[in-house]
């Protein structure tokens, strides 16, 4: 690396509440369910294909992401390479046994072809909620981004020992 090549940024993504993202939830059910309509419409009202409309839509609208989970005795470590995407664009939200990663950014373009210009406005979305397999402790958590490469490091929660109970006879 020379010295005019800057060494790529790590930034801290922010670990919001569940709760938070429930809008984001609710806004992109209602956009994927217009466009399943919309698909629905086109094909001619065809019955029996439900789900082959909706998968048509959420394809189109939330784009695949590539992820991995590792699993060590004390952590999980999820990674998912979100290319384009910064920091102040992306969300993860942690409960005790799930994660969901949210992300939206959008711009505008202008194109000319000739003597017309174009403008357009663009939107990219990506929501991916994930069942862990095992319980993480949410305080612990920590979620950085370098690269477009998201790095999100989970700590197992302390396994509490069972309580025994003994059953007493009347």
């Amino acid at each position: 690396m020379n010295a005019t090549q800057m060494a790529p940024e790590v930034t801290q993504v922010k670990i919001v509440e569940p709760e938070t993202l429930l809008a984001r939830v609710k806004k992109l059910s209602e956009e994927l369910s217009r466009r399943a309509y919309e698909i629905f419409e086109k094909n001619g009202r065809r019955s029996g294909h439900d789900v082959e409309d909706w998968y048509e839509a959420e394809s189109e609208i939330l784009p695949p992401m590539d992820l991995r989970i590792h699993e060590s005795a004390e952590a999980l470590t999820v990674e998912a390479n979100l290319p384009g995407f910064h920091a102040k664009e992306l969300a993860v939200s942690l409960e005790p046994w799930r994660l969901t990663i949210s992300g939206e950014k959008e711009g505008a373009k202008e194109e000319k072809k000739g003597e017309v210009i174009f403008q357009g406005h663009w939107s990219e979305q990506l929501m991916r909620v994930i069942d862990l397999p095992a319980e993480i402790d949410r305080a612990k958590a920590t979620a950085t981004l370098k690269d477009g490469h998201l790095e999100i490091k989970l700590p197992k929660a302390a396994k509490t020992p069972l309580a025994r109970v003994e059953a007493k006879g009347a």
